[in-house]
C-alpha cells in the first residue's frame, strides 16, 4: 500500500480522552476512531491488526478440533427466559423490541442462542463431542466505558462452547481449550498467566482467567515461578497447575494460605484478556438439551464456554508493547512487516529504487507501507515509529550514492546498512 492513498490519518498530538497507553497510541496512530461513547470505528490500520488477531485466534481454535459458525448479533428475549437470565443479567444488556412488539436484545454473550442450536439439531451420543465457536461482535452497555477498546460497550469476541456427555468428556474439551489458549497468546508474542477463577453459583474448579503480562497492565499479577515451566511446555497439567499460586491484586494476601516464599513470587501487571469455564448441565437442564445415551436414555449434556476479546487484545499487545515513540508491534500481528520510506519523492533514483523494491517486496508477499509522500524526512520517520511496523527500510540519495540502503529494526532500534540486495534477502527470508 502507498501510504499517498492509504487512509491513515495520525494525529501529533494525544487527545484529552485517552488515559493509558494503548488508547493514546491507537488514536495517534489512526487506527479507530470514537463515534459514541465506548463504540468505535475501525479505521484500515487497526482493522489490519484487528483481522490478523482474529485469524489467529481462529487457527488455534481450528487446530484444537473447534468448527466455525456464525451467530446473530441480535437474540430473542425468549430463549434468555428459557435459561432464567433474561431479568437476572442486568442494565448491561441492551433490550428493545422490533415492529412486531417482540422482545429482542443485542448479545452480550451466546450459551443461550448455542444451546438452542445444539438442542435443535443433536440428537444421539455418537454426535459428540462438540465444540462451536463463532468471532462475533457484542455489545455489553457499561456504566463508565473507558480506556478505548480495553473496556469498550461494543467488542469483538470469540466465544466457543463444548458439549459433552459426561465429566469426563467435558474436562478433555476443557483441557483442549486451555491449550489452545496459550497457543494463541504465545503466536502473539504474549506471556499470559493463567489463574483459577471464581466460578459463582457454577461451583467447581473448572474455570480460569487469562492475564497477559504487560508493564501498564491494569491488574497487579502474583504468581508462583513455576507457571513459566509449565507455560514453557506447551501441554498443560491442570491438576498440577491448580496447585500453583496465582492472584490478582485484589485477592492477594501477603503470607497468605498457598502464597509460595519469596523467592518463588513473582510480581507482574496483567490485562484479563481471556476466560473459560466449564459449567456443566445449567443451560441444558434450563433449556432442555439432551441426546439419548449410550443405554438410551436420555442424558443432559455438560457444557463449557471459553472467550477471548478479540479486539481487546489490540489494546493489550500495545500496552505490551510501545515506547514513548509508538507502537512496536509484534510481527505475528502487525499491519505490515516492513515500512518502506522514501528520504526525497521526486528523485529519480530514490523513485526508481523504493518503486523497484515495493514491487519486489510486494511480489514475494510481503506487506509494505510505502511512504511514497513529499513530506520531510522527519515527519515521515515520525509516523513509521508511531505505527511502529517492525521493519523500517529507508532510501535516501546519499545512501543510494554509496550503493546502500538503512534497515531498521523497530522492537530493538538497531540500524543495519545493507545492500538493497541483502536487505531484500533479509526481509523476503
Amino acid at each position: 500500500m502507498r501510504r499517498s492513498a492509504f487512509f491513515l490519518p495520525t494525529l501529533k498530538e494525544t487527545p484529552s480522552e485517552a488515559q493509558i497507553a494503548s488508547h493514546r497510541l491507537m488514536l495517534r496512530a489512526g487506527m479507530i476512531r470514537q463515534s459514541a461513547a465506548g463504540i468505535y470505528s475501525w479505521l484500515p490500520l487497526g482493522w489490519k491488526v484487528l483481522r490478523k488477531i482474529e485469524q489467529i485466534v481462529r487457527e488455534e481454535q481450528d487446530a484444537a478440533g473447534a468448527q466455525e459458525l456464525l451467530m446473530p448479533t441480535i437474540q430473542s428475549a425468549d430463549i434468555w427466559r428459557e435459561s432464567g437470565r433474561f431479568d437476572a443479567y442486568g442494565k448491561e444488556m441492551l433490550r428493545f423490541k422490533d415492529r412486531h412488539d417482540r422482545e429482542m436484545l443485542y448479545g452480550p454473550t451466546n450459551e443461550e442462542l448455542i444451546t438452542q442450536l445444539f438442542r435443535d439439531n443433536v440428537r444421539s451420543y455418537r454426535d459428540l463431542p462438540k465444540i462451536l465457536y463463532h468471532i462475533q461482535w457484542k455489545f455489553r452497555d457499561e456504566v463508565r466505558p473507558r480506556f478505548g477498546v480495553m473496556r469498550g460497550r461494543e467488542f469483538l469476541m470469540k466465544d466457543s462452547y463444548s458439549f459433552d456427555l459426561d465429566f469426563e468428556g467435558a474436562k478433555m474439551s476443557y483441557e483442549a481449550m486451555f491449550t489452545a489458549y496459550l497457543k494463541t497468546f504465545k503466536r502473539m508474542g504474549l506471556t499470559a498467566i493463567p489463574m483459577q477463577a471464581d466460578s459463582g453459583a457454577i461451583g467447581g474448579n473448572l474455570t480460569h482467567e487469562f492475564h497477559v503480562l504487560a508493564e501498564t497492565g491494569e491488574s497487579g499479577v502474583f504468581y508462583d515461578i513455576a507457571y513459566d515451566d509449565l507455560a514453557a511446555k506447551g501441554e498443560i497439567d491442570l491438576a498440577a497447575l491448580n496447585n500453583l499460586y496465582a492472584a490478582t491484586d485484589e485477592k492477594h494476601v501477603p503470607g497468605g494460605p498457598n502464597v509460595p516464599p519469596p523467592e518463588r513470587l513473582r510480581e507482574a501487571r496483567g490485562i484479563e484478556v481471556g476466560h473459560i469455564f466449564y459449567f456443566g448441565t445449567k443451560y441444558s437442564k434450563a433449556m432442555n438439551a439432551q441426546v439419548q445415551g449410550k443405554n438410551g436414555e436420555p442424558v443432559f449434556v455438560e457444557m463449557g464456554s471459553y472467550g477471548i476479546g478479540v479486539s481487546r487484545l489490540v489494546g493489550a499487545i500495545i500496552e505490551a508493547y510501545h515506547d514513548d515513540r509508538g507502537i512496536k508491534w509484534p510481527e505475528s500481528v502487525a499491519p505490515f512487516k516492513v515500512g518502506l520510506v522514501n528520504l526525497k519523492t521526486g528523485d529519480a533514483t530514490c523513485d526508481a529504487t523504493c518503486d523497484d523494491l515495493y514491487a519486489k517486496l510486494s511480489a514475494a508477499g510481503v506487506e509494505v507501507l510505502y511512504d511514497d509522500r513529499d513530506e520531510r524526512a522527519g515527519v515521515k520517520f515520525a509516523d513509521m515509529d508511531l505505527i511502529g511496523l517492525p521493519w523500517q527500510l529507508v532510501a535516501g540519495p546519499k545512501g543510494l550514492a554509496q550503493g546502500f540502503v538503512e534497515l531498521k529494526n523497530r522492537a530493538s532500534g538497531e540500524k543495519v546498512e545493507l545492500s538493497v540486495e541483502s536487505a531484500l534477502s533479509k526481509l523476503i527470508g
